[in-house]
């Protein structure tokens, strides 16, 4: 039997080993717990990386847990699919390996950075029950599972974001981020009840298949956009952004990045795969628009006059996600029109992919280099910071890429996502491009300020003794950089062999139907 047949089960069972397991590594002491965090994470993104080649080759992957057949076949002769199927198409398998990518480089910062505090074997517990959630949202095949996978995300999150439960401020952010996500959790589960009050079904492409629009068809899409677009941070439901992704560790920031990544999957996956033309009406992709637009604008001003650094760089992750929104709202709106799509519509979708991949290394990489500087200077504040790029010169070097991938500066990866999204909105409202430049400039302008107040700047006596951070969490950082470097210097290729096929499989509905079911729409 080939063994990469069950890619899929394994890519969730290797972090799911690694939770329950921490608590035993961490009996041998700081060399076997870090061993094990750092074994567990390698293999886990190499399995998705293997998982992601398998699909680009091979198509998509349905695996079925624990029978060999999805279908469970009635008296009258009916095949239903009411096994636990993972579904794994070149879109998710994309989404699956950016989001493991983010938590290797989590994993290897985390090593060093969170060494002086205890409790860390529950600290790696945590943070792979948090991957395993985040992946499961990512490959799962039927809503109710993506609820349960959701559910893990958020639990593990809620004490990663408070493990500094002696700052009232971290667990302050960690309870605002358990509202948001019971309430998001909330509508999902009402949603899913309301399809399967009428379909008898959660599969996604069996609902999809017999799917027709209608009042309670109307409700779950509400619910669903709503809820989905509050837990990947969205205006005007970014209230708990700036918080959690402030007060978490570092590490657990980058990860977080990812995590709120598989809820904007989830939010693709609803309007593409499981509602598709059925949409009809132009009022959701404009909605999404609407909130894309607000959320770069907000995102982007609060960001400009914000003093402590990680939370400017979480206003700039509500920001970042206004450009994926607008993405999806275009081409949305291009969906039950051929020559729309072809004319700006699939455009849309490949800047929207490919901004995802290059949002989450570039935002992961922001967030830990400020992690960086908060473990050897002491301060987030960047008032009282200045001259660290002579006694950090890695760390100097590695935001600066950052920050010119994220403000869009040519060649970097940022501006070849950012002008496919300008392209595509252009065509459909020109003020809409314009909103997106705009954004751009002010992010510049943000991250030059970060840079020349940090970095530059003459030196403070209080940090004569600031040096270089450890290797480890050079290395996480590194890992995002060389990720970046290569999307920066192979742009064609990239878009040519990950962002199209992810980007044609998940404007592709009868193909994941048929798929799962066998048979067209």
């Amino acid at each position: 039997m080939n063994w990469q047949i069950h890619l899929p089960a394994l890519v969730l069972a290797i972090p799911l080993l690694g939770a329950f397991a921490s608590p035993i590594a961490g009996l041998g002491g700081r060399t076997v717990r870090n061993g094990w965090m750092a074994f567990i994470s390698i293999t886990t993104t190499a399995v998705c990386l293997l998982l992601l080649q398998k699909v680009l080759v091979d198509g998509t992957a349905v695996y079925v847990m624990g029978a060999e057949n999805w279908n469970f076949t009635l008296p009258s002769g009916l095949s239903w699919p009411i096994r636990i199927i993972l579904q794994v198409d070149a879109f998710s398998a994309f989404m699956a390996a950016v989001g493991s990518i983010a938590a290797l480089a989590g994993a290897f910062f985390s090593l060093s950075y969170m060494d002086k505090f205890t409790g860390l074997e529950k600290f790696s517990a945590l943070y792979f029950l948090l991957v395993t959630g985040m992946l499961g949202m990512q490959l799962t095949g039927d809503l109710f599972n993506f609820f349960v996978f959701l559910e893990i995300a958020s639990v593990a999150s809620f004490g990663l974001i408070a493990f500094w439960r002696d700052r009232p401020e971290a667990v302050e952010a960690s309870f605002k981020y358990m509202i948001i996500s019971t309430l998001s959790a909330m509508f999902i589960l009402i949603a899913i009840g309301f399809l399967y009050g009428r379909y008898n079904a959660v599969n996604i492409a069996a609902v999809a298949r017999m799917l027709h629009m209608g009042y309670a068809e109307k409700i779950a899409l509400v619910f669903l956009v709503v809820s989905l677009t509050m837990k990947s941070g969205a205006v005007p439901m970014h209230m708990w952004t700036p918080d959690a992704y402030a007060e978490a560790p570092a590490g657990v920031t980058c990860l977080l990045v990812g995590v709120s990544q598989a809820s904007l999957y989830g939010l693709f996956r609803v309007c593409f795969s499981l509602y598709g033309s059925s949409l009809g009406s132009p009022v959701i992709p404009w909605t999404i628009i609407v909130m894309g637009v607000l959320s770069m604008f907000i995102g982007v001003t609060m960001a400009v006059i914000q003093k402590e650094i990680k939370r400017l760089m979480a206003y700039h992750s509500v920001s970042q996600i206004g450009y994926i929104l607008l993405a999806l709202g275009v081409g949305l709106l291009a969906l039950r029109d051929p020559q729309a799509m072809a004319d700006y519509g699939f455009t849309a979708m490949k800047g929207g992919i490919f901004h995802i991949i290059n949002y989450t290394m570039y935002k992961g990489l922001l967030f830990l280099t400020a992690g960086a500087l908060y473990y050897s200077a002491g301060s987030r504040n960047l008032n009282e910071l200045g001259g660290l790029a002579r006694v950090m010169p890695y760390t100097t070097l590695m935001f600066v890429i950052a920050a010119a991938a994220i403000a869009g500066i040519p060649p970097f990866n940022g501006f070849v996502s950012k002008l496919l999204i300008y392209q595509s909105t252009f065509a459909v409202y020109p003020l809409l491009a314009v909103v997106a430049l705009v954004t751009s400039v002010l992010t510049l302008a943000s991250f030059v300020k970060v840079f020349q107040t940090a970095f530059l700047g003459p030196a403070k006596s209080k940090f004569a003794k600031v040096t270089e951070v450890p290797g480890s969490m050079l290395i996480g950082m590194s890992i995002l950089t060389v990720v970046i470097i290569v999307l920066t210097l192979f742009p064609t290729w990239t878009l040519a062999h990950l962002v199209e096929p992810a980007a044609k499989a998940l404007v592709d509905q009868a193909g994941y139907i048929s798929a799962v079911m066998g048979g067209g729409l």
